[in-house]
């Protein structure tokens, strides 16, 4: 059933209050537009020498306890990660690297965190996940909005492993809706503390962390109800662990717990952030937790560029190895060049928020897309490539698969991120054209002037370029490639109007969600783009070695990232193409036709 007139103008009022803040540009909504922010991407963000130093000594020593310590694959078959291991982990730093020395952390900024957080991903998916939650979704809660007093209270702890975190947003009813949260927490008479009454479900870390971040709806003075995060205990009376660890199909080390709330009373000094502000919380710790995203399906896809080309070599069939055969190439150049992307698109999200930027929630909602999309079937290839041996529980490779199938939907699913993406991306420039339409309605613009402003017939003017942007690539070998990426970018600026002109109003265009994917999906492949440009740009401006430097990174492959370039162009085209001509209509009524049947 469609959607009413008042159910989408309170999903576009809560849509606005996501993304309140300073009205500036990013680079992802500057490409509506069809400009290039390049001062945002460029130059490729690389860690100064002695942060550079740390984060590969840290992401060392990690490496060497993963390879002695971490055994992923009694994890997986016992279905936990050992006391002894978390200590471990706690001892080297890992689980408060971004926290600040004077609370035992290491102080780390996001990319030195990220580049240990992707030789977890390629090791033990379940240990990435864990340090996930604790870490980039459970205190980076207390580091960004706690109070000093909270601060104090619950990071020593936590900083040094002693105590774990978790993040408690999911219920029935509210997972990738993060607004449609039902636990609910009123004031006591004596505004003391708040009573909570509800429950979460699908919670890594849930029913054995110390401290939760969780989410819950209070009153608000209109009479409606805003969400809050309060920081609970699982020592408050009325705090229930229903089920410490759900069976599951993959990450099956992780703690996935179902928690109940009765009559819980919870201080009002518990409350983290301000009152009502609660999904302003969760959408940023979740932009925070998509970047490591990106970074552990880094390290998983490195992991199967490896493991395919190795038995590819060794495995002999019709008198050569595999690695002779084209089709087996493709599966390893497919999965080396979108590895590539990742990296590159995680380092330039992770540079956003060490930059200080105020405005990266469509980047890292486009990085979570791209790498958990790319991985599935980088992870299938591998399967295909090893045949037979693969689906046997006595190797890794059938755990990939089922580690990297939570990837699409935790944390957002990508269904609802490419809508997110879409019309987060078209708000602005959709609001500029309404009012342009609203102008020759009240008869204060002529029908020639609209039509010039979308580009019929005559030059687009502000806010879209009227010329095509500039990719500062500074390397002779990318002039081409910078220049062919700037032409889609405009292109990309001047198409929208003309999708929303078809569309004809906002109702339609907030329910056009085949259209929604398209123009995510050009967004995405346009930013991680930009993004291997910057890189390549940066790899190939190095001088020469003196012979003194270390080993080479044989996943710096230059030829990896131009690769990746022709495959994201080619999508994109395709992508443009259905925006003009598609079976959209067809494929809706066979959706309908079915859904009738049963």
């Amino acid at each position: 059933m469609a959607l009413t007139a008042t159910q989408i103008a309170e999903q576009k009022k809560q849509v606005e209050e996501l993304i309140a803040g300073p009205d500036q540009l990013g680079f992802a909504k500057a490409l509506f537009y069809g400009r290039v922010r390049e001062d945002l991407l460029f130059p490729y963000p690389a860690l100064p020498p002695d942060q550079q130093h740390a984060a590969d000594e840290a992401a060392a020593r990690v490496r060497d306890y993963a390879d002695r310590h971490i055994d992923h694959m009694k994890i997986d078959r016992e279905a936990q990660i050992p006391d002894e291991v978390v200590r471990g982990l706690g001892d080297l730093g890992v689980l408060g690297m971004t926290a600040p020395p004077a609370f035992g952390g290491l102080g780390f900024n996001q990319r030195q965190y990220l580049k240990v957080m992707e030789i977890l991903g390629g090791h033990c998916s379940s240990t990435a996940v864990f340090v996930n939650a604790h870490h980039s979704i459970g205190i980076r809660a207390l580091l960004l909005f706690g109070t000093k007093e909270q601060q104090e209270k619950w990071l020593p702890d936590l900083v040094a492993g002693r105590k774990l975190a978790a993040f408690a947003l999911t219920e029935e009813q509210a997972g990738s809706d993060a607004g449609n949260v039902q636990t609910k927490a009123e004031l006591t008479p004596d505004g003391s503390a708040y009573i909570l009454n509800g429950g979460k479900r699908y919670i890594t870390n849930g029913g054995i962390a110390d401290v939760l971040t969780v989410m819950a709806r209070t009153p608000a003075a209109d009479g409606s109800s805003k969400v809050t995060a309060f920081l609970v205990t699982p020592d408050l009376r009325g705090f229930e662990v229903l089920e410490t660890r759900a069976e599951k199909c993959g990450i099956r080390g992780t703690a996935t717990g179902k928690l109940k709330f009765t009559d819980m009373r919870v201080p009002k000094e518990n409350v983290l952030g301000s009152v009502g502000k609660g999904l302003k919380v969760a959408l940023t710790v979740l932009d925070f937790g998509r970047t490591t995203f990106g970074a552990s399906c880094t390290g998983h896809a490195k992991a199967c560029v490896k493991a395919m080309v190795k038995h590819s070599k060794s495995r002999v069939q019709f008198q050569q190895p595999l690695a002779e055969f084209e089709m087996v190439q493709k599966k390893i150049a497919f999965a080396a060049a979108h590895a590539f992307a990742m990296e590159a698109a995680t380092a330039e999200c992770a540079g956003l928020i060490d930059g200080g930027s105020d405005d990266y929630m469509v980047e890292t909602a486009m990085l979570k897309v791209f790498a958990t999309e790319h991985l599935w079937p980088i992870v299938n290839d591998t399967i295909q490539v090893f045949g037979g041996k693969a689906y046997f529980s006595d190797q890794p490779y059938e755990r990939w698969m089922r580690d990297a199938r939570i990837n699409t939907i935790g944390e957002g699913a990508n269904d609802v991120l490419k809508a997110f993406i879409a019309v987060v991306g078209c708000r602005a420039p959709g609001e500029y054209l309404k009012g342009l339409r609203d102008d020759v309605m009240g008869g204060r613009w002529s029908i020639g002037k609209l039509g010039a402003a979308l580009g019929v017939g005559a030059k687009l003017v502000t806010p879209w370029a009227a010329h095509t942007p500039h990719v500062p690539a500074s390397h002779p070998e990318l002039f081409d490639e910078a220049r062919h990426l700037a032409k889609m970018v405009k292109h990309f600026g001047t198409t929208l109007p003309h999708v929303f002109m078809r569309l004809k109003d906002e109702a339609a265009f907030v329910q056009a969600e085949l259209i929604h994917e398209r123009i995510a999906d050009i967004a995405i492949d346009l930013f991680v783009s930009a993004c291997v440009i910057a890189r390549l740009d940066h790899l190939l401006g190095k001088p020469a070695s003196n012979g003194h430097a270390a080993a080479p990174d044989p996943f710096a492959d230059a030829a990896a990232g131009h690769y990746f370039l022709k495959c994201a162009f080619r999508r994109i085209d395709e992508r443009f193409a259905g925006l003009e001509h598609n079976d959209d209509a067809d494929c809706v009524a066979v959706a309908r036709g079915m859904l009738g049947k049963w």
